[in-house]
C-alpha cells in the first residue's frame, strides 16, 4: 500500500474537531509512508489533510475538474496537480492512483465519491479497502443504514463487512494496511 485516495469535505464543518483530525490524519498518512490523492482543494478538510501531509514532508497529488478550480480553489502547492474535464475523470483518476480509500466527513459529493468505490469493491472491479473515519460519530446514521438496507434484504450483511470503520485515524490507518478483502458472489 503506497497511496491513499481520502474524500472529505471542501467545508470546515461547524465543529472544530472535523478540522483538528483531518490534519491528524495527513500526519498519520506520512507516518506511516502513505501518499495523499485527494479532490485537490485548498479549502475545508481537503485543505487541511493535504497541508498537513505536505507540512510532515509527504507527496501529495490532487485532483481537480476544470469546473472546480476557482469553486473549490486549487491548490497549486501540492506535489502533483491533475485538472479533468469532469467529475467522472477525476473519480477515475483518484481511484487509478489510490491502494486504498478513506471517506473524511463530508456532504454529498464526498459520499457520492466514495460510494462509488464501495460499489466497485462490491462488484469486484478492485480489492482495495474503503474506509470511513467517524470522527464525532459522523458516519454512525450512515452505518445504521446499512443495518436497515440488510434487514430489508437489499444488502447483504458481508457487503457492510468490506467497511473498515474507526474513529481514531491511526486505527484507522492501521486497519488499512492489513486489509485482507475479497470478493463476494452476489448469488
Amino acid at each position: 500500500m503506497k497511496t491513499i485516495a481520502v474524500y472529505c469535505g471542501s467545508s470546515t464543518g461547524v465543529d472544530p474537531i472535523y478540522m483538528k483530525e483531518a490534519k491528524r490524519l495527513g500526519e498519520v498518512l506520512v507516518e506511516n509512508g502513505l501518499d495523499l490523492v485527494y479532490g485537490g482543494a485548498t479549502v475545508g478538510c481537503m485543505g487541511a489533510v493535504a497541508d498537513a501531509v505536505m507540512e510532515a514532508g509527504g507527496k501529495v497529488i490532487g485532483v481537480i475538474p476544470e469546473k472546480l478550480q476557482n469553486v473549490e480553489l486549487a491548490h497549486h502547492q501540492l506535489t502533483e496537480l491533475h485538472v479533468t474535464k469532469t467529475m467522472h475523470e477525476r473519480k477515475a483518476l483518484m481511484a487509478e492512483y489510490a491502494d486504498g480509500f478513506i471517506a473524511l466527513p463530508g456532504g454529498s459529493g464526498t459520499l457520492e465519491e466514495w460510494f462509488e468505490v464501495f460499489t466497485w469493491a462490491q462488484l469486484g472491479y478492485h480489492n482495495k479497502p474503503c474506509a470511513l473515519l467517524n470522527i464525532n460519530k459522523y458516519y454512525s446514521p450512515l452505518l445504521s443504514l446499512f443495518d436497515h438496507m440488510i434487514e430489508q434484504g437489499f444488502v447483504k450483511p458481508a457487503y457492510k463487512d468490506l467497511i473498515v470503520c474507526e474513529n481514531d485515524p491511526n486505527e484507522l490507518v492501521n486497519q488499512l494496511k492489513e486489509y485482507q478483502g475479497e470478493y463476494i458472489h452476489k448469488w
